[in-house]
């Protein structure tokens, strides 16, 4: 792409976040409004950032929140100043990175609600800003991000309360995470048509790719093979996370009516947050809309197994 190109490129993007913001400004009619008081939202890893954002904005949009957090005290405190600007909202502690945490949580939840209707996966680490590409943390990175979110969606299925607007589950993911993206691709062009076919994507396979990469990364050579070459392991992880939604999307879609799940991802885009080193070009209210307004789509406009960004859809 020329120069001219780029300049052109970056006018429309400019354009389409400010009819973003337009967008955001108006409030829900009556009739797109399929939530009320009563409907319970998980947010995961929200004491701060982009999480901490999707979780105000859903209160503020008149859902009842869960805000979770594997620290305690910032979780708590967070939860208090949101609580202090009079929206409904509570704290739960939770480490999506440990089954016994996640099981806690899920008991809680259960006798408390009874189930919950929109959960938002949003819990992650990432250990590299600017123009590092450390894989020192991967297994941990790996573990929260993907697995972290996987274990979050395998117990809450079932916990997901029966709806004639149907459940909702949100995970965010990133660009970074696509398949065939221009900048950040796998190279291992045979990995590559296979993850992106639904007749070959399994758990099986996606399990196998991450525990390729962590073998790899382990014996030194992951970066002679196919990797991508940014942020090379949160990349590698929320392709693991984008190819998961696409899976479960297909799993849940024979669910009768009444009792639909609808999966989305989305990428918030590069945000100014403390995992960016509050290097991005959005800030954290930004970031969040378009999560926010995935969760909230009316009933007639409700898809599953779709990835977005800036309120459209993108390819995976």
């Amino acid at each position: 792409m020329g120069k001219q190109g780029k300049e052109r490129a970056k006018a429309r993007r400019e354009q389409r976040l400010q009819e973003i913001s337009r967008l955001r400004k108006l409030p829900y009619s009556s009739v797109d409004r399929w939530w009320s008081s009563e409907t319970v939202a998980v947010v995961t890893g929200a004491n701060r950032g982009i999480g901490y954002e999707i979780a105000r904005q859903l209160a503020v949009h008149g859902l009842r929140v869960i805000l979770t957090a594997r620290d305690a005290d910032r979780g708590r405190a967070a939860a208090d100043g949101l609580r202090g600007e009079g929206l409904n909202l509570e704290f739960r502690q939770l480490d999506v990175s440990r089954a016994d945490s996640v099981e806690l949580f899920a008991k809680w939840i259960a006798e408390k609600y009874g189930g919950l209707d929109v959960l938002v996966n949003n819990a992650g680490v990432n250990f590299n800003t600017g123009a590092n590409n450390s894989v020192e943390f991967a297994e941990e990175v790996i573990a929260t991000n993907y697995f972290g979110t996987k274990r979050m969606i395998e117990i809450f299925i079932a916990m997901m309360r029966p709806s004639t607007s149907g459940a909702r589950i949100l995970n965010i993911s990133s660009r970074l995470g696509r398949v065939n993206g221009r900048r950040n691709r796998v190279d291992d062009m045979t990995l590559r048509e296979q993850l992106l076919k639904d007749d070959c994507l399994s758990e099986e396979l996606i399990d196998e790719m991450v525990g390729n990469f962590l073998c790899q990364v382990k014996e030194g050579t992951w970066a002679s093979n196919g990797w991508p070459q940014m942020y090379t392991d949160y990349s590698v992880s929320k392709l693991a996370v984008n190819l998961y939604t696409r899976l479960m999307a297909r799993t849940l879609a024979d669910r009768p009516e009444g009792h639909k799940i609808y999966i989305n991802c989305y990428c918030p885009g590069w945000v100014k947050t403390a995992m960016t080193g509050w290097a991005g070009n959005a800030s954290a209210e930004e970031g969040a809309d378009t999560g926010v307004w995935v969760a909230l789509l009316p009933c007639q406009l409700l898809t599953t197994g779709k990835f977005f960004a800036e309120r459209r859809e993108i390819s995976f």
